[in-house]
């Protein structure tokens, strides 16, 4: 029987620096999106089609903060006819395709006071998220299943240590889950360049910042979480799919 095929893009809202950062931004996410290889394909058409039609062409890669700031080609967004319209077009993609969301925030300063500074918080997020991930895939009714892990290149060091990470908790398991409930599941683990321009990437970026702001702020006006929200992993009715740490 052939395996049906996922996909776990991956993707971080804020630095994974704790000895210096932004103490009105003391938030490091770290975001994953499980899609099927079936409605990748879907995803994929929808914001290619949305990218040719604001811009004629499907280079242009989407960037959250880029976005927000109307900036490095997102300069169509000061108009506000333009604004909505786009916006519009991507909640679509978000509200209306199928896939789970399984993401990890560290709250920097209360991680600080109880472990200290000396930490990789995108590694930890990452073991989170893999533990989640199987969760998740348990639960699902095709049990024959190949998963591919893509996050975007960093750089040669910051790569290195995270796939280091990676082949660990697929190695050791987690307090939860064993090495071979992963390893049932989890078949590679690939890093692209932001300008291999996957549209599993953008979307994990375009979610990964609600998210964060949520956390931030769980009663401030947030629209795009309230799109988003309903595709947060859930297990026995209660949201399991966003793990807060510490």
């Amino acid at each position: 029987m052939l395996a049906m095929k996922y996909n776990l893009f991956l993707d971080e809202c804020g630095d994974q620096n704790l000895a210096n950062f932004n103490p009105d931004f003391p938030v490091f996410t770290l975001c994953g999106i499980l899609i099927s290889e079936s409605d990748y394909a879907e995803i994929e058409n929808q914001i290619a089609t949305i990218k040719r039609k604001f811009w004629n062409t499907g280079k242009i890669i989407l960037h959250s903060r880029d976005i927000r700031k109307c900036q490095n080609g997102f300069e169509i967004l000061f108009d506000l006819d333009v604004k909505r319209q786009f916006y519009q077009d991507i909640n679509a993609v978000m509200q209306n395709n199928c896939y789970t969301i399984v993401a990890c925030s560290i709250l920097k300063d209360a991680y600080i006071r109880k472990y200290g500074r000396l930490s990789d918080v995108y590694g930890l997020s990452l073991s989170y998220i893999i533990e989640r991930i199987v969760f998740a895939l348990d639960s699902f009714k095709d049990k024959n299943i190949e998963l591919s892990v893509y996050a975007e290149r960093r750089g040669k060091k910051e790569d290195a240590s995270l796939l280091n990470y990676y082949n660990e908790v697929l190695d050791r398991g987690t307090y939860f889950v064993n090495s071979m409930r992963i390893k049932k599941y989890f078949t590679s683990f690939e890093f692209q360049d932001k300008k291999a321009n996957r549209a599993g990437l953008q979307l994990a970026d375009l979610i990964a910042y609600p998210i964060t702001r949520y956390i931030l702020d769980k009663e401030a006006v947030n629209l795009a979480f309230n799109i988003i929200e309903s595709k947060i992993y859930k297990q026995n009715g209660k949201q399991h799919g966003l793990k807060i740490f510490p």
